[in-house]
Order: structure tokens, then sequence, then C-alpha cells
């Protein structure tokens, strides 16, 4: 058995370590510390300590003093601050307890604190007597646990390393959580930290949801996030050592979910404060259903971005006349921009707390004006309500997701991955829901020359997985035909096969050919013409124009109009 008293406690300067040696002629600090806090308080045994000299005295007053003022600054956190402050005029004795209790060397931090490791906020506050710390300011509105927890939690971050990504989990509390948010991002750092932002001021509980960044190996400073961000909600930052694509960073965002309903939403979309909240309560009560904001398109410029193209601009500067101080920087930037490269910020997080980015903000109501708004809340009769599923701001249960199966992570680069997983759910019989409290902000950036291709190829996927009519229907969206116009047709389409099982046969078949070629064409580059070529006086082609002379007498408008816009090109 080990002597205490026979061993002292050093620091070698070569190592940056602390060790234990055999003490020569002189009483362990630890057996000191032992002897005064025993929890005899007899008043004997204290004059004799004193009677050996006035050092105890002079320590306990210390002591005294301190946690007398961190007391008075802060009253409902007496046990921690008392650790805190013993340990700031006491470090030697923590030192010695730290190498005693595992003998091995410790940093001061793990002495101060043996179940919390990463404290250093926590100190730093109590250092210079404030009330408390912004982890308990979090908890005074949202208190699932208890606060010393919240900042041992606040303050540690746990890492895991895989082989695609690595993960760090800021806040990892053991509340349960009900809503996870799964953001994708890609060097849109200055967007997606006032998204961030935003997504701490929500009224819903800290404690019950969690934000899930998945960094699609970015080369901005996306990577800084995780250090800068003071998020109240626990944090997971999933770095990619790749760049994999969209829809394999939200499968991997999904499969670190927690919550039970997940929400879709994109590293630059601004949330309302009571986003989460309005998304959640739709699926309170119903387990099948899919909510979307994403109909009720809100854009906001929050940065001037130099990659803006000339429409953006434009619109830029006729947003800014709205507001005397965003108009001030913006001339401003215009002033210096041929020095500087780098994007200029317009909204600041006091902006976003008194809704004044509002007036750099404005609407874009493309699928409503295209006629969705006659169909409801719920798109009653509507015929593509799978359209709705726009992964920018969307929310599905995780049961719903793993019955109709997740992201196809074929589906690499812009557009289409989320109207396919969209029709998945549609067919095994969710509930689409469109809710305008439910809409998000998207911040502007550059618009990449790429997205077009990628489009036409993630939309060329998409038809040849399900070369259905209710998914081909929606090549006619390259005619710029409404939205509206494509349901009637597909309604009509249905009808003519419901009507005349038998008849239509020839130009049925034409029909879907020249939509599916639509976008083969597109994706590779061709002309989009002569989509249906028959020699003339062939006997299909004879059929089908005798087919088509009978559709409108029959009442078949719409699909008549759609034929005739792509059979002539």
């Amino acid at each position: 058995m080990i002597k205490i008293d026979s061993y002292e406690y050093y620091y070698n300067p070569e190592d940056g370590k602390y060790y234990i040696r055999k003490r020569k002629n002189s009483t362990h600090p630890l057996k000191k510390l032992k002897d005064k806090l025993d929890k005899s308080k007899d008043k004997k045994d204290r004059k004799d300590k004193t009677s050996k000299g006035n050092r105890f005295d002079d320590a306990d007053n210390k002591v005294n003093k301190s946690r007398d003022k961190v007391n008075t600054g802060n009253k409902k956190n007496k046990s921690r601050d008392k650790v805190n402050t013993a340990n700031e005029t006491n470090k030697s004795y923590d030192k010695a307890d730290a190498v005693n209790e595992t003998n091995k060397p410790y940093d001061k931090a793990d002495a101060m604190n043996e179940t919390n490791k990463s404290y250093d906020k926590a100190d730093a506050v109590n250092e210079t007597n404030k009330p408390y710390d912004k982890a308990d300011a979090m908890n005074e509105t949202n208190k699932p646990y208890d606060k010393a927890d919240a900042v041992n939690e606040t303050n540690k971050v746990d890492i895991t390393d895989h082989s695609l990504y690595k993960m760090s989990v800021k806040n990892n509390h053991k509340h349960p959580i009900k809503v996870s948010i799964v953001m994708p991002t890609y060097n849109k750092y200055h967007q997606t930290s006032l998204s961030l932002y935003g997504l701490s001021k929500q009224t819903f509980p800290h404690a019950e949801y969690e934000v899930i960044l998945v960094d699609d190996a970015s080369s901005d400073n996306t990577s800084n996030i995780l250090k800068e961000v003071d998020v109240p909600f626990k944090f997971k930052y999933i770095q990619m050592k790749q760049n994999k694509g969209r829809s394999s960073v939200r499968n991997i965002g999904i499969n670190h979910a927690e919550g039970d309903l997940l929400i879709f939403l994109d590293g630059e979309m601004l949330a309302p404060p009571a986003f989460i909240e309005n998304h959640y309560k739709h699926h309170v009560h119903e387990s099948n259903l899919v909510v979307t904001g994403a109909m009720h398109y809100e854009g906001v410029y929050t940065f001037i971005m130099p990659d803006y193209n000339e429409d953006q601009v434009a619109h830029l500067k006729e947003l800014v006349g709205r507001d005397p101080e965003y108009r001030r920087l913006y001339e401003n930037y215009e002033q210096t921009k041929q020095h500087s490269n780098v994007p200029c910020p317009l909204v600041t997080k006091e902006d976003i707390d008194t809704n004044r980015f509002q007036r750099l903000s404005f609407p874009n109501r493309y699928f409503l004006n295209s006629g969705l708004k006659h169909f409801g809340e719920r798109l009653e009769g509507f015929t593509l309500p799978y359209i709705a599923f726009l992964s920018g701001n969307v929310s599905v249960r995780k049961a719903n997701l793993k019955k109709s199966g997740l992201f196809d992570e074929t589906f690499v680069g812009y557009g289409a991955e989320d109207w396919e997983l969209g029709y998945r759910l549609y067919k095994n019989g969710v509930q689409f829901v469109l809710d305008p409290s439910t809409v998000a902000y998207h911040q502007e950036h550059g618009i990449s020359k790429r997205k077009v291709k990628e489009q036409w190829g993630n939309h060329y996927r998409f038809v040849k997985k399900h070369p259905n009519i209710d998914v081909l229907i929606l090549s006619l969206e390259w005619k710029e035909l409404p939205f509206m116009h494509l349901h009637q047709t597909l309604v009509e389409y249905n009808q003519l096969e419901e009507r005349f099982p038998n008849e239509y046969n020839e130009l049925k078949h034409a029909f879907c050919t020249m939509l599916f070629r639509i976008i083969e064409y597109l994706n590779s580059g061709q002309p989009v013409t002569k989509l249906y070529d028959l020699p003339e006086g062939s006997e299909e082609r004879i059929k089908i124009h005798q087919q088509f002379e009978t559709l409108r007498p029959r009442g078949f408008d719409y699909l008549a109009s759609s034929f005739e816009q792509i059979y002539y090109l």
C-alpha cells in the first residue's frame, strides 16, 4: 500500500506532464487538504491545525470570499460555483487530487471537475462573475434537464471518425429528441451560419429537436461552424471526406437522426421562430403526412454575393431601396467591389431578431400561380401531389421513409431526387399538405451553370425508373405549361384509358413515347424536334391522325392540346 505522506506532485517541463515522486521530509498537500475538509467539524481539531500555521485560515477566507461573490452572481447554481471558486483558489490541491485519483497526469480542467472534462466556458463565466452562462440562459426557458447537466453537455463535443465522414456532436444530452432537422450544405458558409442562428430562436423546446448539418466536403470556411456557433439544441456536424451529392448526404443525416419526425431543410434556408412548431403540429395526430412550406417560397438577399447574375443584381438594387441602411451598405459595396471577391453582409443577427431582414425578401409563387391553390391545403383531387415533396423545406415521419425507402443515391447533383422520393411516398398512400406557416426564407446565392444539365440528367433518371404517365407528364413543364394544364391533361388521359380501353392505342403509345424523348433529348443535348417522326402515308401515322381528330369532340381538350404541342415539333 502506498503511503500518501511519502509522495509529492511535480511538473516536468520537458514533456509538459505532471508526475508524483517520493517526498523527502514534508507532509503531502493532499494530506493537508484531506485533514482540512474532514467531515468532523470539531473546533478543537481546527484550533490544532491553526496552531501549526495560518495558511489554512487564509485559504478558507479566500474560498469563502470567492464563494460569496459567485453566490451573489448565480444563486441558482451554488454547487457548481463553489467547486469552480475552490478550483480558482486551490489549484494545487485540485492537481494533487487529480493525480492521486487515477495515478496519471491530468490537465487542470480535469482536476477541476472529474465528471466534466470540457469546462472552459463555464470557468470563464465564473471568473468574470457573470450571473449564469449561455447554457443556463437557454435552460431558463427550456428546462427539460438539470442546469448543471446542461453546462456539462453544452461544452462537450463528442467526435466519431467514420471512413466516409467525421461526426462531431455538441450539446449531446440524453433528453428524448422529437424532431430531427437534416440540413445538407456545400460551400455556403455565410448563409448556413445565419440559418443556424435562425434555428436557435425557435419556439419549439430546444431540448426536443436536433440539427444535423451534413457538410458535403465544402472547400470554404464551413468547417469553422462547429467552433463558432453557440446553439441551444443538440447539434451534429457531419463533415464528408469527399463530395457525395445531395441524396447520399441526406441519407447519412437520416441514419443519424434520433427524432421520429424529420424535417429536410437546405443549409441556406432561414427559418422563422415558429417554423418547427408549425411543422410538428400537423404530425401530432396523423402519422401519414408530408408537410411542405416550399410551395410558398420566399427568397431573401442576406449577402451581396460576387457571383450574382445580372437579374439578381437588378433585383437586389430594387429591394435595397426599401431601407436606407441597406441602400447605404449596397452603395459602399459598389464603390469597393473591384477590390474584393468575398460576400458582403447585408443582414445581421439583430435584423433576424427584429424581422427587419424581410425588407430584402420577396415571394415566388411559381407553383401556386400554376393553379395549385384551387386544390386547397391537402391538394385534394390533384393528380401530381408528389411534386410537393421539395427537400428544401419538407417534413415526414421516419417510419414513412423506412416504408418507402430513402433518397436514391444514383441521383447526383441538382434536381428530381426529392420528387422521385415523393413519388414513392405518394404511391404508398401518404397525404400531402401545403402550409404557408411552415415557409422558410431561401437566402439567395449565385446560380451554377451546371444546374440545368444536372437537372435534366436527374429528370432522365426519374422517368427511366418510373416510366408511368403520372411521371412522364412532367416533361410538359419544358414547354412551360402550368401545372394546372399538366393536371388536366393527366385527368383526361386517365379518363381516356377508362372510357375507351381498347381504342386510341396508337395515340397513347405515341404520346408516352414523345414525353419520354423530350427528357432523353434534353439530357443528351439533342434538339427537341421530330419526337415521333413517321413516314407520310404509313398506317400508324394515319391511325394517330384519325384518333387525334376525335379527341376534342369527345371532350378531351387538354389532352388534344398537349399532344399537338409536342407532336408537331
